[in-house]
């Protein structure tokens, strides 16, 4: 699917090496203008640098946060960008390794930031989210995907597409934990995501207060997501406006 948006995923190590089911790659295969990187600082990192420093780009990174401009209220237009191509850099982690990869990378920390307003709750049934603002990485891209085309900045001509993929991934896992002849699988059924606890503690309380602070915990489950078929072992799933998990 072609897009005029560039989107760098920026991979975890142990993302990239140790997820099934990553959503991120499963993306970037989509999207023929995008690219992955692996590490955790990029500083040193000759081809995001090249990125971040070519006059050509406007290189921005999706995270949300008060600074942050939210692209589905069209606080960035095409007019800003001029003749430059948009480069987004994604953050494909968990919570608190996208933490670590901003804390040890200034360069992305002085990139402006853009962020969305989720329209719905994540349709992941086979992994829990940690907060209701939470998406997986691919879910995360559809959303960014949707609002640079309703702010002018690009098309969307298939946006029924990656969505359309992540049930078929997750489909094909429910198909396998239903199947007592595959060793390694869960042998019970995923419980609805209305069921799920949020994380506590600390931290629970900390990405719940950050996530109202932005505004995003609102507007994260006015619409319910799109059912899993009934076929399956499970019926829904559990956006973060930047940070994408899985």
């Amino acid at each position: 699917m072609e897009t005029r948006t560039k989107i760098v995923f920026l991979m975890h190590p142990k993302e990239f090496k140790k997820e099934k089911a990553n959503t991120g790659r499963l993306t970037h295969l989509c999207l023929p203008h995008s690219v992955i990187h692996m590490g955790i600082a990029f500083d040193a990192h000759d081809e995001v640098q090249a990125l971040i420093n070519d006059p050509l780009n406007f290189t921005v990174l999706l995270y949300p946060g008060l600074e942050a401009r939210n692209l589905s209220s069209g606080a960035l237009t095409p007019a800003e960008l001029g003749a430059r191509r948009l480069v987004v850099l994604l953050l494909d982690s968990t919570w608190g390794g996208a933490r670590k990869m901003l804390r040890l990378s200034p360069s992305l920390q002085r990139l402006p930031r853009i962020m969305f307003t989720p329209t719905g709750r994540s349709r992941y049934v086979i992994k829990q989210q940690p907060h209701d603002g939470c998406l997986s990485t691919l879910e995360a891209t559809h959303e960014l995907l949707l609002a640079l085309e309703r702010s002018g900045l690009d098309r969307y001509p298939l946006p029924t597409q990656l969505l359309a993929i992540f049930e078929r991934l997750q489909q094909f896992q429910l198909k396998c934990a239903a199947d007592p002849a595959r060793g390694g699988y869960r042998r019970q059924p995923y419980s609805a995501p209305d069921e799920r606890t949020a994380a506590q503690g600390r931290s629970g309380h900390r990405r719940s207060a950050f996530l109202r602070r932005t505004g995003i915990a609102a507007h994260a489950t006015p619409n319910a997501p799109q059912p899993i078929p009934s076929n399956s072992t499970s019926n829904t799933s559990v956006a973060f406006g930047g940070i994408a998990p899985g």
